[in-house]
């Protein structure tokens, strides 16, 4: 009789822990799922608000995300600074920001290209136009960033584009503009978009596949485990029936 409460209440822990563990992985399948099915609608939203930014020449109000900026002014190359461990087609390198100062006295920082340096750690030696250029890129704002581990500036080297680690205050505007035409243009590399919505919702696709299969691993196996469970439990009771009617006999 012992025995067969001790195996019911085993069957009983057994089912509950298949259907938990089960339960668990549906839901965060379908978590996932929802996650990169609404990272895709954001990047879509993000590419359309590309199109649709504007032509803008030195604003003085902060420019939407993307706009084309066109600037007229004179490169600060006392200034430049390098964004550290930039890679492009396979080679390790830098990536060139250099301020520029328009004619009404306001100060743009613009992101040249790409200078590949490999594993050196010296700065590189780079050729910035003297006179007034007319430079012409993409406009990004700035953003919160990657995390860093350790600071940000470690000599002319950043880690993250930061308008802090000029320590001057007199930018324009908060964010830079990649440039795509114009003097002192270096090797593009920068693209707005590296991820299209296509592949966040073959993600969530993938996530919500996960999610049913496990739904499927749930139900058979718990279905296996409730008929085993059954199986023993109408078998105990059917031993202690024979041991009663047993005690009964004269």
């Amino acid at each position: 009789m012992h025995h067969s409460i001790r195996g019911q209440g085993a069957g009983s822990w057994r089912l509950a822990a298949w259907f938990l563990f089960w339960s668990l992985l549906v839901i965060l399948g379908v978590f996932l799922g929802l996650w990169q099915w609404e990272r895709a609608d954001d990047k879509r939203d993000y590419l359309a608000r590309l199109d649709a930014a504007p032509t803008l020449e030195a604003p003085g109000k902060v420019p939407p995300e993307g706009t084309h900026l066109t600037l007229r002014g004179h490169y600060l190359a006392e200034r430049t600074l390098f964004l550290d461990n930039r890679t492009h087609q396979g080679r390790l390198g830098v990536a060139v920001l250099t301020p520029l100062r328009t004619g009404d006295g306001r100060v743009w920082l613009v992101q040249r290209g790409f200078v590949p340096t490999g594993p050196s750690r010296e700065s590189p030696e780079v050729d910035t136009p003297t006179g007034e250029v007319l430079v012409k890129g993409r406009w990004q704002q700035a953003g919160k960033g990657t995390p860093l581990f350790g600071p940000n500036r470690e000599g002319d080297r950043l880690q993250r584009i930061d308008l802090a680690a000029w320590k001057s205050g007199d930018f324009a505007h908060e964010g830079w503009m990649h440039l795509e035409r114009g003097a002192g243009m270096l090797e593009p590399w920068w693209e707005p978009s590296v991820m299209p919505p296509s592949r966040h919702v073959g993600y969530a696709m993938q996530w919500w596949g996960l999610a049913l299969a496990a739904l499927v691993m749930m139900l058979l196996g718990g279905r296996r485990l409730m008929k085993d469970r059954s199986l023993y439990g109408g078998g105990a009771e059917n031993a202690t029936s024979e041991e009663t009617e047993g005690c009964r006999k004269p």
